[in-house]
């Protein structure tokens, strides 16, 4: 996988795709609200996100993305709906640094939830 496809994979919830690209001293920022640090940390957070998922139906929508050399930036949208009503929206921004072995090291996330 490119570092492109491994930040549209995890962005849009697709975690188990993407779990042997995360470095082992990863760092994932939910700015505003909560930081994983270690691979360990962000799986157990992927893992209990993933469930979430699952329970409910998601339409992701990626209006952008911008890679260069180590870093990809993605913005989009998330809808979360249950019985055909809408539990929430979010429009959201992530920031994925890579190392030197193309693993992720770091991801910033920006996440506005619709009132």
């Amino acid at each position: 996988m490119t570092k492109t496809d491994i930040a549209k994979a995890f962005s849009i919830g697709e975690f188990d795709r993407i779990y042997d690209y995360i470095a082992e001293d990863a760092e994932w920022v939910i700015v505003e609200d909560v930081r994983f640090v270690g691979k360990k940390a962000i799986v157990e957070n992927c893992k209990h996100v993933g469930e979430y998922f699952k329970s409910v139906t998601t339409d992701f929508k990626t209006y952008h993305v911008i890679a260069d050399d180590n870093k990809v930036a993605i913005n989009g949208t998330a809808e979360f709906k249950k019985a055909n009503k809408r539990l929430s929206f979010v429009s959201a921004c992530d920031i994925y640094e890579f190392n030197e072995g193309n693993r992720i090291q770091k991801i910033t996330s920006y996440c506005i939830q619709a009132k």
